[in-house]
C-alpha cells in the first residue's frame, strides 16, 4: 500500500512511495508526531539520479521487517535534497562537524525538535567495508533513546551549537591581493597530470574553474589558465564525457576522468557550456566548442520539459549503474562492421573492456581532435552507435524544472552566444526563460519547482539570484527593458524575504521546521546563493549607474569576508564577484540604428576578458548621472563602443578590429600580484 509519498510532485520521493515505511514530508507535521510519540526522527536524503540512494532503498526500505523497525521507534521524513537544498544544507554540516564525509544518502537522526545528534551516508544491510549494518544502527539509536537520552541531547546540543558558529558569517575586509592570492594557492592543488583538483574520485569543481578563469585572463596569468584549459580538455576527452550523447556525468570515479559515475546533472553541464564557450574564444581550439555544442544538443534533445530544463538522468538503468553508456568490442563491431577497428582506436575501446568487461568510450590518449575530415567520420560512426543506443531502455530522468539551475543554464547560454556570435543560442536562452517565467513566475514571486503540473516549494534565495542574473544577461544581450524590469523586481523581492539587514542573507524562508537557517555564503557543486546575489546586483548597479544595488553587494562582501578569507577554496564563489566588482568593466554601444552597432557589440562579446558587462543604448538615451557611460554619444554619425573600467570611460572607439584589440590588451595592462 502506497505511503504518504504518493501524492509528492518529487520524482524521487515517489520511488519510495510503495516502501513499506510510513514516511512522511518535510513539514512541522511530522515533527509533531515525533513530539506526540516521544521518538527521534530518521531523515533520509537524496535525489532520484543518486545510485548509492538507489541502493540502499533497495536492499533497506523496501525491506519489509527494517519497514516495521523503523515504523515502531522513528518518524521517518523523506527529502530530496533538490527541492530543498536548505535542509540538505544544514544536516551535512550537521555530518561534517561529526567527522564524516558528506554525500548521498544522507542518513540523520534528530530530536523532535529537529536537532541532528548522529547520522552517516550509505548503511548496508549487513554489516561490511567496517560500517554497521543499517539494521544494527537503527536498533542501536532506539536503545539510545530510550536508555541513555542525556547523552543523545548532549551531543544534539553540541551539534547545534557547531552549526550556529557555522550560519553565523564572520565579517572582514576582501582586498584584490588576497583574491589573487587564494587563486594561486587553490591553482596548486591541481593534478599537473591529468587536470582537476586531488585525486580520485574527481569531480569538475565549476566554481572553482571560473574563479581561476577570471583571474588568468583579467591578470594574463598563463599557470592559471593552463590548469583551467588542461583540465576540461582532460574532461572533454574522457569518459566523464558521454561521446555519443552529449553532456558530462556527475564526476569519474577514477583520477584520470576515464570512469564516470554515470548520472548527468543540469547544474554541471550548464557552467561546464559556460567554461567551454570561455575556453574556445580564448584559445581557438574547436575540441571545446565542439563539446559545447554537443551538450547543448543533448540539452535540447533529451532534457527539455513544458516549464525548463529538468534536472538530471539517473545513473542506472535497468537495475545496473551504466548499462545504457557501456559498449563490447562485439557490439560495436556488429554494428560498424569494417569501421570499427578505426571506432574502436580513436575511443579505446578493446576486448578486454575497461570497465567490469566493458568499454567506456573515451578519447583521453589524444590531446584534441582530429582533422575535420576525420572528425567528420567519427561523428557518423557515432550516430550510428547513437541510434543504436536509443533503442536501450534508458535512465530515468527526473522531470522537475528548478528555477536556479534553469537560471545558471540561461546564463551560460547567452554568454556561449556572445563568444560565439550565435543568434540561436541566445534564441534558446529566451524560450527557456519564457518557459521558467510561465510556470515559476505567476507574479513578483518565484516558485523553487515546477513539475506535474503542480509547482513546489516556495522560491528560495538562490532562485532569485539566479533568475535575476540570467535576466540581466539577456538584457544586455537584447537591450529589452522588460528583463532588466524582472531582475530588478527579483531582487527587490530578495531583500525583503531573505536580508536581515546586516549584509547577511538566509538561503530560504522559515518553514517552521528547520531549527537553524543556512546563511552560509559556501559553494556547493553550483555557486552559493550569495555569490550569484552579489554578482546580479553588481550587474543591475553597473547597467543603471543606481549605486543603492553596488551598496548591497558591499555589505554581502563585508559580512563575509572573514568566512571567505579562511576558507578561500569554498568561498571561489564569492571571491569571484568580489574581483567582478573591483575594477568592474562595462562595454556601452552606443547605437545609431546602423549595422555598426551590431558589429561592435558582436566584437566586444568575443573579445572582453571574462567578468565583463556590455549593453547596447540608442543614441541620446539619458542615463543616470552617476553612470561612467552619462552624456556619451555617438559621434559624426557613427555608433561607437565605450570601455569604461570603474567609473572612467576610454575614448569612443569606432572600428569592430580596433574595439577586439583594445580589449584583448586589458589583460595585459591590469596591476596584478604574482
Amino acid at each position: 500500500m502506497a505511503n504518504r509519498l504518493a501524492t509528492a510532485t518529487s520524482p524521487y520521493l515517489l520511488q519510495h512511495a510503495d516502501n513499506p515505511v510510513d514516511w512522511w514530508e518535510w513539514g512541522e507535521e511530522a515533527f509533531a508526531e515525533a513530539r506526540r510519540r516521544d521518538v527521534p526522527v530518521l531523515l533520509s536524503v537524496g535525489y532520484a539520479a543518486c545510485h548509492w540512494c538507489h541502493v540502499m532503498a533497495h536492499e533497506s526500505f523496501a525491506d519489509p521487517e527494517i519497514g516495521r523497525l523503523i515504523n515502531s521507534h522513528f518518524v521517518a521524513i523523506k527529502v530530496d535534497r533538490e527541492e530543498r537544498p536548505d535542509i540538505d544544507t544544514l544536516y551535512q554540516e550537521a555530518l561534517a562537524l561529526q567527522g564524516e564525509q558528506g554525500g548521498w544518502p544522507l542518513t540523520m537522526f534528530l530530536t523532535p525538535e529537529g536537532e541532528a545528534f548522529w547520522g552517516g551516508t550509505y548503511f548496508p544491510p549487513e554489516p561490511r567495508w567496517g560500517r554497521p549494518s543499517f539494521r544494527q544502527v537503527l536498533e542501536r539509536i532506539a536503545a539510545l533513546w530510550r536508555d541513555s537520552r542525556d547523552r543523545i541531547r548532549k551531543s544534539a546540543g553540541a551539534l547545534s551549537e557547531g552549526l550556529r558558529q557555522l550560519e553565523t558569517p564572520t565579517g572582514g575586509a576582501l582586498d584584490p591581493d588576497f583574491v589573487r592570492a587564494a587563486a594561486a594557492t587553490i591553482a596548486e592543488e591541481f593534478d599537473p597530470v591529468h587536470g582537476g583538483i586531488g585525486s580520485a574520485p574527481k569531480f569538475p569543481q565549476a566554481p572553482v574553474l571560473d574563479f581561476l578563469w577570471l583571474v588568468a585572463r583579467r591578470d594574463g596569468k598563463r599557470l592559471l589558465e593552463r590548469r583551467v584549459l588542461h583540465t576540461l580538455a582532460r574532461m572533454c576527452q574522457g569518459g566523464i564525457y558521454d561521446h555519443l550523447g552529449g553532456g558530462f556525468a556527475r564526476y569519474a570515479v577514477d583520477a584520470f576522468w576515464l570512469v564516470p559515475h554515470f548520472e548527468k546533472m543540469l547544474y554541471d553541464n550548464a557552467q561546464l557550456v559556460a567554461l567551454l564557450a570561455e575556453a574556445g574564444a580564448a584559445t581557438g581550439d574547436p575540441l571545446y566548442t565542439r563539446r559545447l555544442r554537443e551538450t547543448v544538443g543533448w540539452l535540447q534533445r533529451e532534457m527539455m520539459a513544458d516549464a525548463g530544463l529538468a534536472s538530471s538522468l539517473d545513473a542506472d538503468s535497468e537495475g545496473e549503474e551504466g548499462r545504457y553508456y557501456l559498449w563490447t568490442l562485439e557490439q560495436i563491431e556488429e554494428l560498424l562492421g569494417a569501421d570499427a577497428e578505426e571506432f574502436a582506436l580513436a575511443y579505446g575501446v578493446t576486448g578486454r573492456g575497461n570497465f567490469e568487461g566493458r568499454n567506456v568510450l573515451n578519447r583521453l590518449h589524444e590531446a584534441g581532435l582530429r582533422s575535420p575530415a576525420e572528425e567528420e567520420r567519427l561523428a557518423r560512426l557515432r550516430e550510428i552507435l547513437l541510434r543504436a543506443r536509443s533503442a536501450r531502455v534508458p535512465p530515468a530522468r527526473d522531470d522537475k524544472v528548478l528555477a536556479d539551475w534553469n537560471g545558471l543554464a540561461i546564463a551560460a547560454l547567452v554568454e556561449a552566444s556572445r563568444r560565439l556570435a550565435d543568434p540561436a543560442l541566445l534564441a534558446l536562452a529566451r524560450d527557456l526563460f519564457e518557459r521558467v517565467v510561465r510556470h515559476l513566475a505567476p507574479n513578483s514571486r518565484l516558485f523553487h519547482s515546477w513539475r506535474a503540473g503542480r509547482p513546489g516549494v516556495p522560491g528560495m534565495l538562490g532562485d532569485y539570484a539566479a533568475l535575476a542574473r540570467a535576466a540581466l544577461l539577456l538584457f544586455e544581450a537584447t537591450g529589452e527593458p522588460a528583463y532588466l524590469a524582472r531582475s530588478r523586481g527579483w531582487l527587490e523581492v530578495a531583500e525583503e524575504l531573505f536580508a536581515d539587514g546586516s549584509g547577511c542573507y538566509r538561503h530560504a524562508r522559515d518553514d517552521g521546521a528547520l531549527p537553524i537557517a543556512a546563511r552560509n555564503a559556501r559553494d556547493g557543486p553550483t555557486p552559493s546563493p550569495l555569490a550569484l546575489l552579489a554578482e546580479a546586483l553588481l550587474r543591475l548597479g553597473l547597467v543603471t549607474g543606481e549605486r543603492l544595488w553596488e551598496e548591497r553587494a558591499v555589505r554581502l562582501f563585508s559580512a563575509y569576508g572573514g568566512e571567505a578569507r579562511r576558507q578561500a577554496f569554498a568561498h571561489a564563489g564569492l571571491l569571484r564577484s568580489f574581483l567582478f566588482a573591483t575594477e568592474p568593466l562595462q562595454i556601452v554601444v552606443v547605437s545609431r540604428g546602423d549595422a555598426q552597432a551590431g558589429a561592435l557589440s558582436t566584437a566586444a562579446g568575443q573579445s572582453a576578458p571574462p567578468g565583463y558587462v556590455l549593453f547596447q543604448i540608442a543614441d541620446g538615451t539619458a542615463l543616470p548621472s552617476e553612470h561612467p557611460a552619462h552624456g556619451k554619444a555617438g559621434r559624426g554619425g557613427r555608433s561607437c563602443a565605450y570601455v569604461c573600467l570603474g567609473r572612467t570611460c576610454l575614448e569612443p572607439v569606432f572600428d569592430p578590429d580596433a574595439l577586439s584589440a583594445l580589449l584583448g590588451q586589458l589583460a595585459k595592462s591590469r596591476p596584478s600580484a604574482s
